[in-house]
């Protein structure tokens, strides 16, 4: 049996102009706004004092610079981490998309050329065991929807219980265990 950590702590990068308007980012690169900038700075006073032994980011600029930024410029790539790929959806709202597909979430329908819900599971259950097999506590530097899916399988739920858990630029997120029980400890903080 391998060890398990006493928390994963999960922490969305900063506001992008993308993020803020809602439209789907996944492989694009696009930069922290100043806003973005001065909330993932902000984020060095909250998670000082705390020990990690493990700090991993997605590969993508928005979270390396979220995670340069909070205090750990030397955090380990995990391509893994990186945001739901969105396919024909990347740089649309999902208003867009809707005008297309009617009710469409990315719960619970594809994205054309894109990843399925199943594949994101895949990985993240990757950065779950990774997670698990360090022990200690580890913190990651995500995005929303792969963040969101992150945390289910952590739970042990289907990625598609995303859908209830909703996840700000900028926060910080704590998951742990109480007694054997995987749990949230704090969320979207």
């Amino acid at each position: 049996m391998t060890a398990q950590p006493d928390e994963l702590w999960i922490v969305r990068h900063g506001e992008t102009e993308w993020s803020r308007d809602g439209r789907h980012t996944s492989r694009t690169e696009v930069s922290l706004t100043a806003s973005g900038e001065q909330a993932a700075a902000r984020l060095a006073d909250r998670l000082a004092g705390v020990e990690f032994g493990l700090v991993l980011t997605s590969p993508r600029q928005r979270a390396r610079r979220t995670a340069e930024l909070a205090g750990f410029p030397h955090a380990h790539v995990e391509d893994d981490l990186a945001e739901w790929d969105y396919g024909d959806y990347e740089g649309i709202t999902t208003a867009q998309i809707r005008q297309r597909v009617p009710a469409w979430t990315v719960w619970t329908d594809p994205c054309p050329g894109g990843e399925t819900a199943d594949q994101v599971g895949a990985r993240l259950d990757r950065v779950v065991a990774k997670a698990r097999a360090h022990g200690g506590r580890v913190l990651v530097f995500g995005h929303g929807h792969a963040s969101r899916a992150l945390a289910c399988r952590w739970l042990g739920l289907p990625v598609t219980e995303g859908r209830l858990l909703r996840l700000d630029t900028a926060t910080v997120s704590v998951l742990g265990y109480e007694h054997e029980t995987a749990v949230v400890a704090r969320w979207n903080a």
